[in-house]
C-alpha cells in the first residue's frame, strides 16, 4: 500500500521531511563576513616559501605592512580575518663580464716612376699600429622578489602582488621589496575604499 493510499504512511513521511537536519552549504567568504579587501582587519604573515632569506623577508614584510596602520598583524593565524602567502627570496651574487677593445690602424703607399733611361725613382711608406685592450670586471649585484597572495580562510583570493628590487638608494633589497608589498596593499586598499564610497553614494 502505497503512502497516497495510506495517510498514516503520508503523515509519517511529511513528519521525517519536516524533522529531517537542513543540508549543510559549501562555507564561503560570505559565512565568515571577510568578502573583499575592505573586511580585512587583522592579517596572519604564513611561512614564505623560497631560499634561506625567506624568512628574513617576512618579517620585512611584517613590519611594513604594519607601517601602514591599516591592518593588525598576528601571529595567531585563527583570529586573522585573512592569510598573506606565497614565495620571496633574497639572494646576493657576482656577476662578471669582460670586454674587449681591438683598434688596428695600417697605412701603405709607394711611388715608381722612370723619367728617362737614365733616371729612375721609386719609394715605400708603410705603417702600422696596433692595440688589444682586455677588461675583465666582475660586478656584485642584490636581488630579491616576493609573490604573495591575501586570501580568506575559506581560501578565496582577495589580493596579489609580484615585487622586485635590485636595491634601493637608502636600503637594501630585501627592504624595498617589503616596502613595495605594503605600498601597493596600501593604494589597492584606498582605491577600494573610494570605490566603495563612490557606490554607496547617492
Amino acid at each position: 500500500m502505497t503512502a497516497a493510499k495510506n495517510p498514516y504512511l503520508a503523515c509519517a513521511a511529511a513528519w521525517a521531511i519536516a524533522c529531517a537536519p537542513p543540508a549543510r552549504a559549501q562555507k564561503t567568504g560570505a559565512d565568515t563576513g571577510v568578502l573583499t579587501l575592505l573586511d580585512v582587519k587583522r592579517i596572519y604573515v604564513a611561512q614564505l616559501a623560497g631560499g634561506v632569506q625567506a624568512d628574513v623577508l617576512r618579517e620585512l614584510i611584517i613590519a611594513s605592512i604594519d607601517g601602514t596602520r591599516l591592518f593588525v598583524l598576528t601571529d595567531n593565524p585563527d583570529r586573522a580575518d585573512a592569510v598573506l602567502k606565497g614565495a620571496a627570496d633574497d639572494k646576493a651574487f657576482t656577476d662578471s663580464y669582460e670586454i674587449n677593445n681591438d683598434a688596428n690602424t695600417r697605412q701603405n703607399g709607394g711611388r715608381y716612376g722612370s723619367g728617362s733611361s737614365s733616371l729612375k725613382s721609386s719609394g715605400y711608406l708603410g705603417l702600422s699600429v696596433g692595440d688589444n685592450e682586455s677588461v675583465h670586471t666582475k660586478e656584485r649585484k642584490h636581488e630579491a622578489y616576493a609573490t604573495v597572495r591575501l586570501c580568506s580562510k575559506d581560501g578565496d583570493v582577495l589580493w596579489s602582488t609580484t615585487q622586485e628590487s635590485s636595491g634601493a638608494k637608502f636600503r637594501g633589497a630585501g627592504a624595498d621589496v617589503a616596502a613595495k608589498v605594503a605600498r601597493q596593499l596600501t593604494a589597492d586598499f584606498e582605491r577600494s575604499r573610494k570605490l566603495a564610497a563612490l557606490a554607496s553614494s547617492p
